[in-house]
């Protein structure tokens, strides 16, 4: 019994120690894996991202700060009145012709068409008519100085300005700048100081608190919060494109409203919503606050903004263009057209360079380029890199004031004969042929299923010039592109002309 039953005892020790072995080696291991998981072959994961900074528990000294600052604009403007029109002479004529008893010359009568009229009388008898609209803004000098955007005050002729307590002053118009979409009013004999907020120095991190205060629907000062989503956006709304996106809720009504970091300060001046609905879908724009004081302090100064301007029409480099003209990358902006008598014309810029660099600043594209040119004044000389005929080449041009004004160039029309180019998918004729005015080639047909279509060529388009050669015919057309062929392109370059306007269009190549 005694020898039966020391076996187990023994049996049970070595048990327990076996097991609290094991203890101390897994808690040995998992001690090393605690603070750096080795894994075999020498390989060690880091430590992953950890982020200690706390979200604010409210925006409400931000708020209380900076919201005396922000107003709400209203602006009257003049409604041009709309007359029925029943083609001028033709509707004297019949109406003339009706019996003073008969209905309808009643009721031309009833709605305000009275009969023939000279223009004198027109104009004694037609009433003025206001409309209001209304939209945000915010001061940023404490003697009435106040910023809101150029599409709030487009059109009007008064302008009163409601501040946060409620009071109303009439302001008026320093100046506004439409391709940026700001404006500057200014409040004057208010006999009191205003609370003002400055434009931030530097531009908001993605991901960074925002508080957007303005005048939704016209229901007064309200205030909504979000993040900044992105930057540098470009939304097709102007040549200088380059808006901060939040998804703070935005309307209508917050139009020219501050976007304000956790500092007070503006990072933003709220211009745009994307919303198919009409109202916040979460995705709303705002103009930089470094674009805003830049346009702001020339507004100031001198009531609108000098721009200087190059005389160039221009797109983006895409790869295929890129390869049809020997650059190793899709940068730069390409000229599809120099204006006639532009600065950039008279410095010997033409059709088909790329422009890769402004002063030495390298160009990434057409957006970048505007907002270079954009900053000098005019008459300033200014150093172009271009990249022609697969070489750089530096033209000094010394540029113009930006105007709205465009330049239409001559043509003189040739004659050819119609020409397939079966690989590109379309069927060239001289324009004589094709019955237009003007020079160089034009597409007659277009297969849909081609690769001139697909890169949105379309019937009746007009060929300037194929691999930087000039073509008149249709014949100028297969000799430009069998030489791109010859010279290994896999892509030949287009120049052409649609709805007045000229683009570029790299064409892919059959090389068989």
């Amino acid at each position: 019994m005694t020898a039966t039953s020391s076996t187990p005892k023994k049996t049970g020790l070595r048990a327990t120690k076996g097991r609290l072995l094991a203890g101390a080696m897994m808690l040995g291991i998992a001690g090393a894996f605690s603070a750096q998981t080795v894994l075999p072959q020498g390989f060690a994961l880091a430590d992953p991202v950890k982020v200690d900074v706390a979200g604010p528990v409210d925006f409400s000294p931000v708020v209380q700060a900076v919201q005396p600052a922000v107003v709400s604009v209203r602006v009257k403007q003049e409604i041009e009145p709309k007359m029925m029109n029943f083609g001028g002479n033709d509707f004297d004529e019949f109406f003339n012709e009706l019996p003073k008893d008969h209905p309808l010359y009643r009721f031309f009568r009833r709605f305000g068409e009275n009969g023939p009229k000279s223009d004198e009388s027109q104009k004694r008898e037609r009433p003025h008519r206001y409309g209001m609209s209304q939209g945000s803004g915010f001061f940023i000098s404490e003697d009435g100085y106040l910023v809101t955007n150029h599409h709030v005050i487009d059109k009007g002729t008064e302008f009163t300005v409601v501040t946060d307590d409620g009071k109303e002053f009439d302001a008026k118009l320093v100046g506004a700048d439409k391709r940026t979409d700001l404006a500057l009013l200014k409040v004057d004999n208010a006999d009191r100081d205003f609370t003002y907020v400055k434009f931030a120095d530097g531009a908001p991190n993605v991901g960074e608190w925002v508080v957007a205060i303005g005048n939704p629907f016209g229901l007064g000062g309200s205030v909504t919060a979000g993040i900044v989503s992105a930057r540098g956006r470009d939304i097709g709304a102007g040549p200088y494109d380059d808006f901060i996106q939040i998804d703070a809720p935005v309307n209508r009504g917050n139009s020219g409203g501050p976007a304000f970091n956790m500092k007070g300060e503006v990072i933003g001046v709220n211009a745009a919503i994307f919303s198919p609905s009409g109202g916040n879908v979460g995705i709303a724009f705002a103009i930089p606050s470094s674009t805003a004081k830049d346009v702001i302090m020339d507004l100031k100064d001198d009531g609108s903004v000098v721009r200087g301007w190059l005389g160039v029409h221009i797109q983006g480099v895409t790869d295929d263009i890129a390869e049809s003209l020997g650059l190793k990358e899709a940068k730069g902006a390409i000229v599809a057209d120099a204006q006639e008598d532009g600065p950039a014309a008279k410095a010997g810029l033409i059709s088909g360079d790329t422009i890769l660099a402004v002063d030495g600043n390298s160009v990434d594209g057409p957006r970048e380029l505007s907002k270079m040119i954009a900053a000098y004044s005019p008459d300033t000389d200014v150093d172009i890199t271009v990249w022609r005929d697969g070489a750089e080449k530096d033209v000094t041009v010394k540029l113009g004031r930006l105007q709205d004004a465009e330049q239409v160039a001559e043509a003189t029309p040739t004659e050819s004969e119609e020409t397939t180019l079966e690989d590109l998918g379309l069927t060239v004729l001289t324009a004589q042929e094709a019955g237009v005015e003007g020079d160089g080639v034009v597409i007659a047909e277009i297969d849909p299923d081609g690769a001139a279509a697909e890169k949105g060529l379309r019937r009746g388009d007009r060929i300037l010039a194929v691999a930087g050669a000039e073509v008149k015919t249709p014949n100028d057309v297969v000799e430009a592109v069998k030489k791109a062929e010859k010279e290994g392109r896999k892509a030949v370059l287009f120049r052409v002309e649609s709805n007045e306007a000229t683009r570029f269009v790299a064409l892919p190549m059959n090389l068989g």
